[in-house]
């Protein structure tokens, strides 16, 4: 996977490659630049009083790597299929192996076409965050960061970790940030507010949040008036991460808007993407800590 994820790091280009993979009836993708490689069901040795998500662990190289049953998972009926694969991940700065039942084919789409699920389908603790409509069928996009976080909620963002800054005077410069889950930009602006940053605007995806900061432009002579810093998440429908970066830093007037990209992808072999993009700096989720001292240096 590696060749592959370098040349698509070089696009800079609202694009992705996704897995698609099945379980059960329902097909689901998850984004190849999480994907470190695709092996075949190995010897799974099972953990007593795990989590019910956790199958057991492996060994694969000399690493030890914790099993996720994505039946479990998805609440399927537990089946031995003869096409089943383990997904090798690595994100939020930890490897993790999925249990799927197939792994189909790769597609190379824009996240214009991921749709967010509707709340009338999707309940707040689903782990469904996009759609992708195809003429046959749908994929479902997962949020493995939320089933991580479901078996071990310390690998989430933890407001208390931020008690060694001890108390903070409460800021007026305003932070604008762009986070898909619902969760999260709760915890962000609960986090921020701790640290002293009260005044934070939240948006959905990076294309809201472009369209904001462009709106503000025909409103001010200097946008740093208005906006200190901006946030951003990688992995958004309609407009990602690095290309919502790209966008603010290849303009005259917002590229004087300090980005940080907060994300599980900032790994070694990911880092160089935003740098490419023009990000100020690059903090993987969940180091909020770090996050606040990084905001600290560019807007105090």
């Amino acid at each position: 996977m590696t060749d592959r994820n370098k040349i698509l790091l070089e696009s800079g280009t609202n694009e992705l490659e996704m897995i698609e993979f099945e379980m059960g009836k329902n097909k689901y993708g998850i984004n190849v630049i999480k994907v470190k490689e695709i092996i075949m069901p190995g010897t799974v040795t099972p953990i007593p009083h795990a989590h019910p998500y956790i199958k057991g662990i492996i060994q694969l190289r000399g690493e030890v790597l914790p099993v996720i049953n994505m039946e479990k998972v998805l609440n399927l009926p537990q089946e031995k299929c003869p096409t089943e694969k383990f997904i090798v991940t690595e994100f939020n700065q930890q490897k993790v192996c999925f249990r799927v039942h197939n792994v189909t084919q790769i597609h190379r789409i824009s996240w214009e076409q991921i749709e967010k699920p509707s709340d009338m389908y999707s309940a707040a603790d689903s782990q469904v965050i996009g759609v992708v409509k195809r003429e046959e069928d749908m994929i479902l996009m997962l949020d493995f960061e939320k089933i991580i976080t479901d078996i071990n909620p310390e690998t989430g963002i933890n407001i208390q970790k931020l008690r060694h800054l001890g108390e903070r005077e409460r800021s007026d410069k305003r932070i604008v940030v762009a986070e898909d889950s619902s969760l999260l930009r709760k915890l962000l602006i609960e986090t921020l507010e701790k640290a002293g940053y009260v005044k934070v605007q939240c948006f959905e995806n990076g294309k809201d949040v472009y369209n904001y900061l462009d709106t503000l432009l025909s409103e001010t002579t200097d946008i740093l008036k208005e906006v200190q810093l901006v946030i951003t998440d990688i992995e958004m429908p309609l407009m990602d991460g690095h290309h919502l970066t790209k966008k603010i830093k290849e303009h005259d007037q917002l590229s004087k808007i300090p980005v940080i990209i907060f994300s599980s992808l900032i790994t070694e072999s990911l880092f160089h993407k935003g740098v490419m993009v023009g990000a100020d700096d690059q903090v993987s989720k969940p180091e909020i800590e770090k996050l606040v001292e990084k905001i600290d240096q560019y807007i105090l």
